[in-house]
């Protein structure tokens, strides 16, 4: 017997094809919800799916006070963070990543052939904040499809 209180909450399950669209969005990076406080009785998660095409990049964004964990299910993916977007960290199928709150980054599609998807989970939401776009020639090794 569980000792956890009775709610009257029960498990959800999100269909695919009836994930929840209408998610803060960052350019190239398109965010869609399994699990949110929008269309589940989720209170402290954010569970979705990223894809970015191919060559294409995410906005310049933050999450502010969330924090992410990242798998990439298919693609090969680069974070672009720091001063002036000068550093960066490369991923693969199978990676994970973490990203803390506040960080600005850029998310990536290293391919011109492929699409990235990533898993990505998020708590308290599904905090985006854009920032001011950069020119892609300032992101080392980037370049569009």
């Amino acid at each position: 017997m569980s000792n956890a209180p009775l709610t009257g909450v029960v498990p959800v399950v999100t269909r695919h094809g009836a994930e929840f669209r209408d998610t803060g969005q960052s350019g190239g990076a398109v965010r869609i919800s399994g699990v949110s406080p929008q269309h589940t009785p989720a209170t402290k998660i954010w569970m979705g799916k990223v894809s970015n095409e191919p060559g294409f990049r995410s906005l310049p964004h933050h999450h502010g006070e969330a924090e992410t964990g990242g798998y990439v299910l298919s693609g090969t993916a680069r974070i672009y963070f720091g001063e002036n977007y000068q550093e960066f960290l490369d991923m693969s199928e199978g990676d994970f990543i973490f990203v803390p709150a506040w960080i600005p980054h850029i998310e990536v599609n290293m391919s011109t052939e492929h699409e990235l998807v990533f898993l990505t989970a998020r708590t308290p939401d599904n905090l985006v904040f854009n920032l001011p776009d950069v020119d892609d020639a300032i992101l080392q090794g980037y370049r569009r499809a």
